[in-house]
């Protein structure tokens, strides 16, 4: 049984998620309401903490309690400052002309082939970046080709279905699947061989659905032709900084395979260099292009344009669903699924990626993976059943809902989607894939993979 303090805390939660979920009606930024929630959770927390931590009793109270709230904070941080890195390294080479012959590429006049293109281009991206970066990456290049917001909102849905589906099947496409690569119970190539169907699935048919809302043609602006031709560098220079920045966000993970440090130091690391290259770009500029115009692209005056909003929303959320794990309500809530389901996997890890749209899916995959032992055989072993269902379920659900993922979070807030219009449009698309995705991956297990391998 839950105590009563356990009890206002979730119903804090709720109360504040709700408020976020109806921002529409209330007008009320979310960040707001997300930082309230974060504090108010907490400060519950505080009548009583020794009940959640039995060391913090005494004089030991504030120096344990603050020792947990910096562990999540900390972990935390590292997320807030990937984000703000990957923000700027995207603006930085979209301003600067970096994305040019990508648009050029991408770009066609129909809706629906551009729909395809940005689609796939999505999900291939985001198992080699992650789901994050890809989405940032995405909705510059969207800015670049679609003028109307309405399509340009539709599009931005399905990268986010796109980018959350690409990064299930990749070992370092989302935070979810490096946890449980890291901890061995999923290896490269059995993630990669036996889930790509399953999250191709759960891409491609909400992207069939979301075509059928597409007719015509495109139509350009001029103020569009003018936002993407304006640049001070050469075509060279303009592909060194593409190059620059697009493989340095491609190299993040090698990075911290070869260092083992957080992502957030690798992109750092490629922030820097890229900042060191423009300012030897502008350095070298001559007449009229050292003007106040080639000013404004220089990394100091984007670090001040970045989206607020959305970190303060991304600090509030993680650190309210981090009270939520230190009082146990997350574990309690996946040993309560294995016991009602009786162990059925396919349901308990659904119902887990049904959750990761509502809670963030790192702490429930971290719960799962404290909660279930790996076993030598059998569907909990390394690569079983279980586990790789985990891994696409948990990444794949999180498209449910706007703010059930990173990169729907940030794509709520560079192209202010608000949680009402997912929620009434996009999200029963996204639950057909989710199950379709499921389904074909029960099919191959059953009929293919296990007669291959038996």
């Amino acid at each position: 049984m839950m105590s009563t303090l356990t009890i206002l805390i979730v119903v804090a939660f709720v109360i504040g998620y709700f408020c976020i979920a109806i921002e529409s009606v209330t007008k009320v930024n979310k960040a707001a309401v997300a930082l309230l929630m974060f504090v108010t959770c907490w400060t519950l927390f505080m009548f009583d903490p020794s009940a959640y931590l039995p060391a913090a009793v005494g004089d030991k109270v504030a120096s344990v309690v603050s020792e947990v709230i910096e562990k999540h904070l900390g972990s935390t941080a590292t997320t807030l400052f990937f984000l703000m890195g990957a923000m700027t390294i995207v603006e930085l080479v979209d301003q600067n002309g970096g994305f040019n012959f990508v648009r050029d590429t991408l770009q066609t006049q129909s809706k629906r082939k551009l729909l395809w293109r940005i689609a796939f281009m999505t999900f291939i991206l985001s198992a080699i970046l992650d789901n994050l970066t890809t989405s940032i990456v995405m909705i510059m290049i969207l800015r670049k080709l679609v003028s109307d917001k309405q399509d340009r909102m539709i599009y931005a849905a399905l990268v986010v279905i796109a980018a959350n589906s690409g990064g299930a099947f990749s070992p370092i496409g989302d935070v979810t699947t490096i946890m449980l690569w890291n901890k061995g119970v999923i290896t490269a190539q059995g993630v990669i061989v036996e889930i790509f169907i399953p999250s191709l699935i759960s891409m491609v048919i909400p992207a069939y659905i979301l075509s059928l809302h597409l007719k015509g043609n495109l139509t350009f602006t001029a103020s569009q032709s003018a936002t993407v031709q304006a640049s001070e560098f050469t075509a060279m220079q303009r592909k060194v900084i593409f190059f620059l920045g697009v493989g340095g966000l491609i190299f993040v993970p090698i990075f911290k395979t070869l260092t083992h440090l957080p992502p957030f130091v690798g992109i750092l690391l490629v922030l820097g260099m890229l900042w060191v290259v423009t300012e030897v770009f502008y350095a070298n500029l001559k007449g009229k292009k050292e003007e106040k115009g080639a000013m404004q692209k220089r990394v100091t005056n984007m670090l001040r344009r970045i989206d607020l909003d959305t970190i303060f929303f991304f600090l509030g959320i993680l650190m309210a669903v981090a009270c939520l794990e230190t009082i146990g309500v997350l574990e309690l809530l996946g040993k309560t699924l294995d016991v009602v389901f009786a162990g059925n996997h396919y349901l308990v890890t659904g119902i887990i990626g049904v959750l990761s749209s509502i809670v963030d899916n790192v702490p429930l995959v971290a719960g799962c993976m404290g909660m279930y032992p790996v076993q030598a055989v059998g569907d909990m072993a390394v690569d079983g059943i279980f586990w790789q269902l985990l891994a696409y379920c948990a990444g794949v659900g999180g498209s449910m809902l706007i703010i059930g993922s990173a990169a729907g979070v940030v794509v709520m807030g560079l192209e202010k989607i608000s949680f009402g219009w997912y929620m009434k449009k996009i999200t029963w698309i996204a639950f057909v894939g989710y199950v379709a995705g499921i389904g074909s991956y029960w099919l191959l297990r059953t009929y293919v993979f296990d007669a291959l391998f038996a």
